[in-house]
């Protein structure tokens, strides 16, 4: 039987007009010109020094799209993202009290990341086990926590930038290209020379591991043995369950130094995540 989850932590943006799609893909750091209806994808939204503002799962609709994000972020994000509307006939609203969002459990025969609509229901594929689910009305009996679905999230290593990690990172740092949120094809967005030089110039010293332990925050500051004393080695992203993803200096991580919540606390675990880095 399928388990559900009311998913509270998540907030959505929608973005509509004949240039809707124009507009969001000169704005993100994924392909959203090519974006076929029934699938969505992930992106993220960087300041001019290319460091993530948001992440987004895009969804199309016939009538736009609508971005899934922190909710802590949506109303920010929504008043500077029209900013750079200017003379393009598109509009960004809030829709995140016309849309309640669910979290099911249950495999299905869909490929990952495909959409489908009807009666006021959309429903993405995750993955193999999960689907999300917009729906207008809340005819879901939830018996599982949006925790549980933040856990999984964590486990797949995907991030979720929210108001304690905003502009903090480059799309590499979170791995987010590694999640397919980043295409270095797509051309020019906010920060996209900055994206480009950290990824073929192979500056990026930091990347986000999958952490077991302690019951961490997003924004909260890591420590490692061998930093200078005070000096923190990485910042938390998301947690969930106990297990986390941290933004940590890799070499910290090559030379197997144990990662802490202080300086003097039990060495937090570092887990696999399923994409290589």
């Amino acid at each position: 039987m399928a388990s559900i989850a009311k998913l509270d932590q998540y907030g959505l943006l929608q973005v509509a007009g004949a240039d809707a799609r124009a507009f969001l893909h000169a704005q993100l750091t994924n392909d959203v010109e090519n974006l076929a209806p029934g699938q969505a994808r992930y992106a993220g939204w960087c300041s001019a020094k290319g460091r993530l503002l948001a992440t987004f799962l895009v969804v199309p609709r016939p009538d736009g799209f609508l971005l899934q994000l922190s909710r802590d972020l949506a109303p920010v994000v929504a008043k500077r993202l029209s900013m750079f509307i200017l003379r393009s006939r598109a509009k960004i609203t809030d829709a995140g009290g016309q849309w309640a969002q669910f979290g099911i459990w249950g495999p299905g025969g869909e490929a990952p990341l495909s959409v489908q609509e009807s009666d006021g229901v959309i429903s993405v594929r995750i993955d193999a086990e999960r689907r999300l689910v917009f729906a207008l009305e809340g005819s879901y009996a939830p018996d599982a926590s949006a925790e549980d679905w933040a856990l999984a999230e964590v486990r797949a290593g995907r991030p979720l930038i929210n108001q304690a990690t905003q502009d903090q990172f480059v799309p590499q740092m979170v791995n987010l290209e590694l999640s397919g949120g980043v295409d270095f094809k797509k051309g020019c967005y906010p920060g996209q020379e900055i994206v480009a030089r950290a990824q073929y110039r192979g500056e990026v010293k930091r990347r986000m591991y999958r952490l077991r332990g302690g019951a961490l925050q997003p924004g909260q500051d890591l420590y490692s043995d061998d930093a200078p004393a005070g000096g923190t080695v990485g910042t938390v992203v998301n947690a969930a369950g106990g297990e986390s993803l941290a933004v940590l200096q890799t070499s910290a991580v090559a030379g197997k130094s144990p990662i802490r919540a202080q300086p003097q606390a039990a060495a937090l675990e570092v887990l696999p995540l399923p994409y290589a880095q």
